[in-house]
């Protein structure tokens, strides 16, 4: 691995992925994003089914592609050999898969003892529901999560896939990838990463672990955060759109009722008073439309802004300013993040097949005979 002065953050650093659901994938587009070289391995027939064109999934930009049957002898030497070039491998299959093909943890660091190997499963690689199925709103579920999530009276509402697959799975892998590269720069040994989406689901909620044992942090949707309070929620507006209320602390929360233009207000600070709270400021919200409300609460303190949609969020004149979208082949998508400041521009370019794997350690005669086997594609 090496860096020169004002290279991206993980030039040089060669991440082969195999090809698997939304949290690899993740994983390996926040490596590349910050300059990893990125190889995703995908099987032999999907590749020839596909034609030049890889899929156009904005998780796989910056990445370049190969088609390997894993299931053949020759595959599994040929990725060996790309693993004995490599830093990391990111693995998304039950476990003990990869060790069937002869490409676990064992099999890859006996060639490269620099490796690391990146695991990612929904429950782990250890633990009764370890060999089994799941999904991220399973994960969340087992996580205990899903529990505190969704309003008052009704059943536990789950946030898409982004608490298990996104935050708790490829994110955690990727800054497993970067505890790994630290640690191996002193050691010059790579480790093995566990990440578990189960977990990481668990570790994102640990801000509210304390009120739990406490007892203080009561049902669902009851609560200062989860939509109980009537100062921290989305209120409907005249057009049928939505504006989206944050004013937590007192000041804000003068400032929003000025704007609404209430007065006689009972106390916000007793629980019991929210109900009557809420009741006012959805009437309050209902009187104008989301624009008017933007444009009586902007450059204030009041913590109201619009709920938009994708597309409006990136036009939005901050998100402009700052980049925080951009679209590459006409395809909206977000910006790298976070930002490392004086970093080249990462490359967002749709994934692209790779013509020759020299360049990865593959003899071009070893890499012509895989072809014509149709063992690489």
């Amino acid at each position: 691995m090496t860096q020169t002065n004002g290279s991206a953050p993980l030039s040089g650093v060669r991440v082969l992925e195999l090809a698997g659901l939304a949290p690899g994938p993740f994983a390996g587009m926040m490596l590349a994003d910050h300059g990893a070289e990125v190889l995703r391995v995908d099987r032999a027939d999907a590749v020839r089914r596909a034609g030049d064109r890889p899929r156009p999934d904005v998780m796989d930009r910056g990445k370049r592609t190969i088609g390997l049957d894993l299931k053949s002898p020759e595959g599994v030497a040929a990725f060996r050999e790309l693993a004995r070039h490599a830093d990391v491998v990111i693995e998304v299959f039950r476990p003990g898969v990869a060790e069937r093909l002869g490409i676990g943890p064992d099999d890859l660091r006996a060639v490269n003892e620099r490796l690391i190997y990146g695991r990612m499963t929904g429950w782990g690689q250890e633990g009764p529901l370890a060999p089994t199925a799941g999904h991220d709103i399973g994960y969340v579920a087992a996580s205990g999560v899903l529990s505190l999530l969704g309003r008052a009276g009704e059943r536990p509402t789950p946030p898409i896939n982004l608490l298990g697959d996104f935050a708790g799975g490829g994110l955690m892998l990727a800054y497993g990838v970067l505890l790994a590269l630290f640690e191996r720069e002193r050691t010059g040994r790579g480790k093995v990463i566990d990440a578990a989406m189960v977990d990481g689901a668990a570790l994102l909620a640990a801000m509210f672990f304390h009120q739990i044992h406490a007892g203080t942090w009561g049902p669902r949707g009851t609560n200062l955060l989860d939509t109980g309070a009537p100062m921290y929620d989305t209120y409907e507006t005249a057009d049928g759109q939505y504006v989206a209320v944050g004013a937590l602390e007192p000041r804000f929360w003068d400032e929003l009722v000025a704007g609404l233009g209430l007065t006689g207000l009972p106390d916000r600070d007793d629980p019991a008073n929210w109900p009557a709270l809420r009741e006012r400021l959805t009437e309050a919200f209902r009187g104008r439309t989301r624009a008017e409300w933007a444009e009586v609460f902007a450059g204030t303190d009041a913590c109201v802004f619009p709920v938009l949609s994708v597309a409006e969020a990136a036009e939005h004149p901050h998100n402009r300013a700052r980049g925080t979208f951009g679209r590459v082949n006409g395809v909206l998508q977000p910006a790298p993040a976070p930002r490392l400041l004086d970093a080249p521009p990462a490359d967002l370019s749709p994934a692209t097949r790779l013509a020759d794997l020299a360049s990865w350690g593959l003899p071009a005669a070893t890499e012509a005979d895989l072809r014509e086997k149709g063992v690489l594609a």
